[in-house]
């Protein structure tokens, strides 16, 4: 069922499409009343003659009193001021007037979120928070295949001993997690806005796509201007709302030193530094590994891992090592699987666990992350990063 509330409900026109599985009422106070003799509704659609203020107004209030109640707002006109006013109030969706198939995907989209908000998935009854270990996987240089590691040992993660993991897409203007794997990104780290400062598990799983057994991921935004939203505090509150409800937390990050990077780095229990042999990579990594000494962070709690090590460039895994003055972690070798996988939307580790690519990766994460104790995250140390 769903509350259609506003003058236009009586006229159909609007919400002809819904009106059979909604009660409709006049006012918002009549909706509120509603609300109050049925514990159980999870919907209310705001038709457009009731003035955005009185709106936005009433779902700030249901933000906090019932979160799982969804606020879906109709309008005439939909404007980048209103849609960022009816976020940062808590509305899930604001369509335009007269498309009733975008009401009804928004109406749908919302049920789903307060279906996840009531029936928590990924903490189940009685089990204690986890203290799970934020790993951040990144390379200074783009193309050297972070997103597929991150991805990949998400999965070799959530196959091990049980594991829940959650995959974070950080690099929030052009994040590839979701159609690398070909999710629908029908909610964003962009929809965390209005439960910034106070964000709690149920609040982060309503954020969460659930993609197989034990795994899901919060995806980047992709909406043009989106990432510019998301402050990097925001950031940090996720992260450690999301390692108290999984085992694992991989982070896919863009390729450069942003503070959002930063933020995940200073809460990671390890770090996964990517790079492929050739020079432009090579040397990015040897900066990337001066920074993080710059910065203090600690020094065992990284991991240097080679992709396509086994590229006929010239350069040896002698050279390599050499060259960034670090031991490496873990070869994993090039092929077309690889590229394969990707333009199937279906991870290697999962169409081919038996992959050479596929046995470092998972041999990589049993024996450097999963097996390993937990380490405190970087920012516990004494050589915290300074701000």
């Amino acid at each position: 069922m769903a509350i259609l509330c506003g003058p236009a409900v009586r006229a159909g026109a609007t919400f002809l499409s819904i009106r059979s599985e909604a009660r409709a009422v006049e006012n918002l106070r009549a909706a509120a009343q509603m609300l109050t003799n049925d514990p159980d509704e999870t919907l209310v659609v705001i038709g457009p003659e009731t003035p955005a203020d009185e709106a936005l107004s009433f779902a700030s209030g249901l933000r906090l009193s019932r979160p799982h109640v969804g606020v879906v707002l109709v309008r005439e006109q939909v404007d980048v001021d209103l849609l960022t006013r009816a976020l940062q109030s808590g509305v899930r969706e604001v369509v335009p007037m007269n498309d009733p198939a975008a009401l009804n995907a928004a109406c749908r989209r919302s049920r789903d979120v307060s279906e996840r908000l009531t029936t928590p998935t990924h903490v189940e009854p009685g089990e204690p928070a986890r203290d799970g270990q934020i790993v951040t996987v990144f390379a200074a240089k783009g193309g050297c295949g972070k997103t597929t590691l991150a991805t990949n040992l998400g999965v070799a993660l959530a196959r091990d001993a049980g594991h829940r993991v959650c995959i974070v897409d950080l690099d929030l203007a052009f994040g590839d997690v979701a159609i690398s794997v070909q999710l629908d990104p029908a909610r964003t780290m962009v929809d965390a806005l209005p439960m910034a400062g106070h964000l709690d598990t149920a609040g982060a799983a309503s954020l969460l796509t659930h993609y197989a057994t034990r795994l899901d991921m919060l995806l980047a935004p992709v909406t043009p201007g989106d990432a510019e939203k998301v402050p990097p505090t925001l950031v940090g509150e996720l992260l450690t709302v999301l390692r108290g409800m999984f085992d694992f937390v991989v982070v896919d990050t863009p390729a450069q030193f942003s503070e959002h990077v930063l933020t995940a780095m200073d809460a990671s229990a390890h770090h996964v530094l990517l790079t492929t042999p050739d020079v432009p990579a090579l040397k990015n990594l040897r900066v990337t590994l001066d920074m993080l000494d710059l910065l203090s962070y600690p020094r065992d709690i990284r991991s240097v891992v080679v992709n396509r090590a086994d590229s006929k460039v010239g350069l040896s895994s002698e050279d390599v090592e050499r060259v960034v003055r670090s031991p490496i972690a873990a070869h994993v070798p090039s092929s077309r699987a690889v590229p394969i996988s990707i333009n199937n939307g279906t991870p290697i580790t999962i169409s081919t666990p038996g992959h050479p690519v596929s046995q470092a990766i998972i041999g990589f994460a049993q024996q450097r992350l999963a097996v390993a104790a937990a380490p405190e995250p970087a920012t516990r140390r004494l050589g915290r990063r300074r701000r």
